[in-house]
C-alpha cells in the first residue's frame, strides 16, 4: 500500500525478527545496568566497592569461626582514579572456587540457603571486578591461601559473553599467608570524608561487629584502627526451613514438585518449620482435599486452601537459629566506645515472618546526649550543633545511602516522638540504631541500600522504636523534672531568709527555729515529689533490654544524698551570712540613729545655754 509521496511500508514477518533474537547473560545486563547494583555516582560506587569487599570478608571469617582482622587500603594513584585494596585473615579460597566467587556473576553459597548472611545474591564482589576491567581494562590482583600448602596469586577478569572468570598469572608464592587479599583499580570515583563515604561505613561496620578489628588507611595516608570490644566470633546460624505463616501459594506449589514426600502431609511436615502432629491435624480439618495425595500432584487451588489454613492456626514463633543478632550486651559496648551517650536504652525483640515465610529480628538502640546524633557546623556565634542520626543496618551491614526510600526511615520518622518527650527529633542529639537480620533482606534493588517496606516489617519496627522511646521518653523527662527540682529548692532556699524576717517581725518567734522549720518543710515536699515519681516508675515497670545512663546527667533518683546535703549546707549557710549581715546593718543604723539623737541633744543644750547667757548680759546692761 501507497503513503504519502508514494513510500511503499513493508510488513516484516516474524521469520525475519526471529533473527534478531538472542540470549544476553547477567554478566552483560549488569555490565550495561551497573547502577542496579549501587555503582552509580562517584563518592557512593567508591563506598560500595569497600561495601563488598569488607561484607564477603566478615561473611567468610564468621563461617570458619575466626575473629576477623580487616585492612582496607585506598591510594589516589591520579584525579578520580583510586586503587583499592582489602586483605583479611579468613579462611582463603581454593583454585577452584576463587573464580566463581570474584569473578561469576550469581555465583556462591549464600544464595539457595534459609540463612542469615550480609551477602545473599553472588553478585557483589563479581560486580567490583567488572567495574575495575570496564573502567580500566586492568584485571584485579588475587592473593589467597588456605592454611594447606603454599598460598596462590592470580589476575581475574570477567568473560562478559558468557558470565565466566578469566584467570591468568596464576602462580604459588613463598610466604606464610591465609585469607584473601584482593587488589583492584577504579577510574571515575572520588573519596570524601562525609556520611557516605568509606570512612562512616568502616565506624559503622565496627558498631555492628565488634568483635571485628578494622584497620583502614584513606588516600591521604591518615590511618584508623577500629578495635573490637568483643573476644567472641557469634555463633553461626543454623539454616532454617519456611515458616507457615508467611509462606505464598506459590511458593507451596513450587516447593512440592521438587519435594521428596509421598503424602502432602508429610511434604508439610518436613519442608516447613514448626509444624506439629496438632497442626496438620488443624489443616486437614480445614482442606477439602486427602492430605494422603502425591504433592507433585498438588493443584493451585488447594495449595490455596493450605494457605488459607496457616492464617487460621496458631503457630509457636519461628526458629531464631538461622538467625544471630548483634547483641544488647555488644551493641551496648560499641555504643559506649564510639558514640559516648548520656543515655541510652537497647533492645532485641523476638523473631517474627514475613510473606514467603522467612524469619526476621529487629534490633533496636535509641542514644541521647553525649557524642550522638550527627554533628553539623552552624553560625559562628552557636558553633556546632547536633540534629537526629539513623543508623540503618541489614544483617550488621551499613545501609548509607536511599535512606528515603528504606522501611527502617520511615518507621522513624512514622513515631510521634513528642510523646517520648523530644519535642523536635531531626534537631536533637539522638543516634537511633536500627539492625533489621533476615535469611532475606527484602532488599529494594541489586544494591542492596535500602529495605522494602513490607508491611509486617515496618510495624515490628514501629512497635521496637516505640519500646525503647518510652524508657528514652522517662529518662529526658526526669531529667527536666530534675533540673526543674534543683531550680525549686534553690528558689524555696534564696526566700527563706526574707520570710524568716518577715516571721519574727509578726510573729516574735525565733529566727533561728523559724529557720528550721522552713527548711524542713522544703525538704518534705521535694521528698514527696521524688516518691510520687518513683511509684510512676515502678507502674511503667522494667521492661526488656539495656538501659544506661550517666550518673552525673540521671535524674532526682540517681542524685548521690552527698551532693544533696552539701546543696542544703551552702543554702544554710549562705542564709546565716545574709541574716548576719541584716543584723549588723540593723545594729549600725540603731548605732547612728543613737548618735544622731545625742548629738541633737548636745546641740540643743549648747543653743540653750547661749541664749541663756544672751539673755543675762542684756539684763545686766
Amino acid at each position: 500500500m501507497a503513503t504519502g509521496k508514494g513510500v511503499e511500508s513493508t510488513i516484516i514477518n516474524a521469520e525475519h525478527l526471529a533473527k534478531e533474537f538472542k540470549e544476553h547473560s547477567v554478566a552483560e545486563f549488569f555490565k550495561k545496568n551497573k547502577q542496579m547494583l549501587g555503582l552509580y555516582g562517584k563518592v557512593r560506587t567508591l563506598t560500595t566497592v569497600i561495601h563488598e569487599y569488607v561484607t564477603n570478608s566478615l561473611d567468610a571469617c564468621e563461617e570458619a569461626n575466626i575473629l576477623p582482622e580487616i585492612q582496607v587500603k585506598i591510594s589516589e594513584i591520579a584525579t578520580e582514579y583510586y586503587e583499592v585494596e582489602v586483605k583479611d585473615n579468613g579462611p582463603g579460597l581454593t583454585k577452584e572456587t576463587v573464580g566463581k566467587a570474584l569473578g561469576q556473576l550469581l555465583a556462591g553459597t549464600k544464595f539457595h540457603r534459609m540463612i542469615q548472611s550480609r551477602g545473599q545474591q553472588g553478585i557483589g564482589s563479581s560486580g567490583c571486578t567488572m567495574l575495575a576491567q570496564t573502567t580500566t581494562g586492568k584485571p584485579c590482583r588475587v592473593i589467597t591461601g588456605t592454611g594447606k600448602g603454599k598460598p596462590i596469586s592470580l589476575e581475574l577478569s570477567i568473560d562478559p559473553k558468557h558470565n565466566l572468570p578469566k584467570i591468568t598469572n596464576m602462580k604459588e608464592i613463598d610466604r606464610n599467608f591465609r585469607g584473601l587479599a584482593v587488589q583492584a583499580k577504579f577510574k571515575g570515583m572520588l573519596y570524601r570524608d562525609s556520611e557516605q563515604g568509606p570512612l562512616e561505613y568502616l565506624r559503622r561496620t565496627a558498631i555492628a561487629n565488634p568483635h571485628a578489628e578494622i584497620k583502614f588507611r584513606d588516600p591521604t595516608g591518615q590511618k584508623f584502627i577500629f578495635k573490637r570490644s568483643a573476644s567472641k566470633v557469634p555463633k553461626p546460624p543454623i539454616e532454617v526451613k519456611p515458616h507457615p505463616k508467611g509462606v505464598t501459594v506459590d511458593e507451596i506449589v513450587t516447593m512440592s514438585k521438587y519435594s521428596d514426600a509421598r503424602k502432602v502431609s508429610s511434604f508439610l511436615r518436613t519442608d516447613f518449620d514448626r509444624m506439629g502432629q496438632k497442626s496438620l491435624e488443624g489443616i486437614t480439618k480445614r482442606v477439602s482435599f486427602d492430605m494422603n495425595k502425591d504433592p507433585k500432584q498438588l493443584r493451585w487451588d488447594e495449595a490455596e486452601e493450605i494457605v488459607k489454613a496457616f492464617k487460621e492456626i496458631d503457630f509457636i514463633a519461628p526458629s531464631s537459629d538461622a538467625l544471630r543478632p548483634i547483641g544488647e550486651e555488644r551493641i551496648t559496648k560499641s555504643l559506649q566506645n564510639i558514640v559516648d551517650p548520656e543515655f541510652m536504652h537497647v533492645l532485641t525483640r523476638k523473631p517474627q515472618v514475613y510473606a514467603g515465610g522467612f524469619p526476621f529480628q529487629v534490633e533496636v538502640s535509641i542514644a541521647y546526649g553525649g557524642k550522638a546524633g550527627r554533628t553539623i557546623s552552624g553560625s559562628a556565634s552557636d558553633g556546632p550543633q547536633k540534629r537526629l542520626e539513623i543508623m540503618r543496618f541489614a544483617n550488621r551491614s551499613p545501609l548509607l545511602f536511599d535512606a528515603g526510600n528504606c522501611a527502617i526511615t520511615k518507621a522513624v520518622h512514622s513515631i510521634d516522638w513528642k510523646r517520648y518527650d523530644i519535642k523536635d527529633i531531626d534537631n536533637a542529639p539522638v543516634t537511633v540504631l536500627v539492625n533489621f537480620i533476615s535469611v532475606y533482606i527484602p532488599y529494594t534493588g541489586a544494591g542492596k541500600q535500602a529495605i522494602a517496606d513490607e508491611d509486617e516489617v515496618i510495624e515490628e519496627i514501629r512497635l521496637a522504636l516505640m519500646q525503647s522511646g518510652r524508657k528514652a521518653g522517662r529518662y529526658i523527662s526526669g531529667k527536666r523534672k530534675e533540673a526543674e527540682r534543683l531550680m525549686k529548692r534553690e528558689l524555696f532556699y534564696k526566700y527563706i531568709p526574707e520570710i524568716v524576717y518577715a516571721l519574727n517581725a509578726i510573729t516574735k518567734t525565733d529566727k533561728d527555729t523559724l529557720d528550721k522549720k522552713l527548711r524542713k518543710m522544703v525538704l518534705l515536699k521535694l521528698k514527696l515529689d521524688d516518691e510520687k515519681e518513683a511509684k510512676e516508675n515502678a507502674e511503667n515497670g522494667k521492661g526488656e533490654g539495656i538501659e544506661i545512663a550517666k550518673k552525673e546527667n540521671a535524674h532526682a533518683k540517681s542524685v548521690p544524698e552527698k551532693t544533696e546535703q552539701k546543696t542544703e549546707e551552702k543554702a544554710e549557710k549562705e542564709s546565716k551570712k545574709k541574716a548576719e549581715k541584716e543584723t549588723k546593718e540593723k545594729a549600725t543604723q540603731e548605732s547612728k540613729a543613737k548618735e544622731t539623737k545625742e548629738e541633737h541633744k548636745t546641740k540643743e543644750k549648747t543653743k540653750g545655754k547661749k541664749a541663756k547667757s544672751q539673755h543675762a548680759g542684756k539684763k545686766g546692761k
